[in-house]
């Protein structure tokens, strides 16, 4: 049926014109994404040059030492 159309809705068109998404009867997966939050978040301090790396230490170091006196 795909020379009449019926194909276009389970091809790549189908999915990119909004039939993603949980459907009826199907569990939605509420934390799925937060594996990529983390995933993103590992790749973008990796992609630092060592310079802002060692920055960034010494200000969570400070930080820490900071919020150790405050308590």
């Amino acid at each position: 049926m795909v020379e009449y159309g019926g194909g276009i809705s389970h091809g790549p068109a189908g999915q990119v014109a909004g039939a993603g998404g949980p459907q009826v009867g199907q569990s939605a997966d509420f934390f799925g994404s937060f594996g990529h939050t983390i995933s993103d978040t590992a790749n973008t301090i990796l992609a630092q040059p060592p310079e802002v790396l060692v920055a960034a230490f010494f200000v969570i170091l400070l930080g820490l030492v900071v919020l150790r006196r405050a308590l």
